[in-house]
């Protein structure tokens, strides 16, 4: 009886040893290639000072309505007295996180380190756009610690019960209930849509959050819930924030803004066609004389650390050339700038610096 060993040394057996390492060798090289070849397209990103725009950084005076932007689209809007927060997305899960859908918590440490490094201790109102996790992840925990009301969809409630949040500061938002007032600041939620970004024009994490959702809990959890074009009006200007790029016609037709915050995540795939109809409904519609891009980082980057999101994923670039060629074909008296990170400033006027 032949034993491994007299197999092994046997013609056959050395010529099927040969084929397992070439063929483990080959292996071995093609996962070294597309690790590398991976890297170096997720790390192919446009940078931001190579866009040919301009950031805002005007300071601005005590009474004047200030903008605080602290990445994707989670915005502070505070005029001396009163302090309105759209979105709320501190905590950041990384990437890892999100392809394996992953529980998640809160980050209370960093949460706690923005209330208290930007005193948001004046807070009326948290308002997310909808309630991916991306925008809505963190609304509960701050509403707990600064007492806030929660404005919002169903959905958006929910998210609000499973951070237990009391019901007397949640409010949910309907057709006859869409209108608020928080000081001088009066804010109206309009009905919009998310941007058709998933596969085959789908919505990423479409659907409602139908129970209160309690941390740790996967990103996924977090569904879209219904979005708003949310438009924030002060003696001082009117602003829209649109926080997906998803739009209805016709829907801001009665509606006249100095500044729209325009969402621009995933616009680069959806075309230029649709891109043009975006900034027609969004900016053409209401005379806006600025626009200022938000949801164009990443957001699986660490909280203040701000880049593209990779090339491959959305050419922001490409985003960026065709929102300046609308601009002069539609609206060219109309200026786009970036906002800074973390630094206010003063919403209205804009800086008057010309684009390179």
């Amino acid at each position: 009886m032949e034993t491994p060993t007299t197999l092994l040394s046997s013609p056959a057996g050395m010529r099927a040893v040969r084929i397992a390492r070439r063929s483990l060798a080959i292996f071995v090289a093609a996962t070294a290639f597309l690790a590398a070849l991976s890297a170096l397209l997720w790390n192919d990103r446009v940078e931001l000072d190579r866009l040919g725009l301009e950031t805002a950084d005007t300071a601005p005076q005590p009474g004047a309505v200030s903008l605080t932007w602290f990445g994707v689209s989670t915005l502070l809007f505070d005029d001396g007295e009163t302090q309105i927060l759209i979105d709320g997305y501190f905590s950041r899960p990384g990437l890892a996180d999100i392809l394996f859908d992953r529980p998640v918590y809160n980050d209370a440490a960093t949460i706690n380190y923005v209330l208290n490094e930007y005193r948001m201790r004046r807070l009326a109102a948290i308002i997310p756009v909808h309630t991916h996790y991306d925008h809505a992840m963190d609304v509960g925990a701050i509403a707990n610690r600064s007492k806030a009301s929660i404005l919002g969809s169903v959905s958006t409630a929910n998210v609000a019960r499973g951070a237990g949040v009391p019901e007397d500061q949640i409010v949910v938002v309907d057709a006859t209930a869409n209108e608020f007032r928080f000081g001088q600041f009066s804010v109206r939620l309009i009905e919009s849509l998310h941007a058709p970004s998933g596969w085959r024009g789908s919505v990423p994490f479409d659907g409602n959050v139908d129970e209160p959702l309690a941390m740790p809990a996967e990103v996924s959890s977090w569904r879209e819930g219904g979005c708003y074009s949310i438009v924030i009006s002060h003696p001082q200007g009117t602003a829209i924030v649109q926080g997906s790029a998803g739009f209805i016609e016709g829907a801001l037709d009665d509606v006249e803004a100095d500044v729209v915050l325009l969402g621009v995540a995933m616009l680069d795939g959806l075309g230029r066609k649709y891109a043009e109809r975006y900034w027609q409904s969004l900016v053409t519609a209401t005379g806006a004389a600025y626009v200022i891009p938000i949801h164009f980082d990443d957001v699986t980057r660490p909280f203040g650390e701000i880049r593209s999101r990779p090339k491959i994923v959305d050419n922001l670039g490409r985003t960026v050339s065709w929102l300046k060629a609308f601009r002069d074909d539609w609206d060219p008296d109309t200026r786009i700038v970036l906002p800074p990170f973390g630094r206010p400033i003063a919403l209205y006027p804009l800086p008057e610096t010309p684009e390179a």
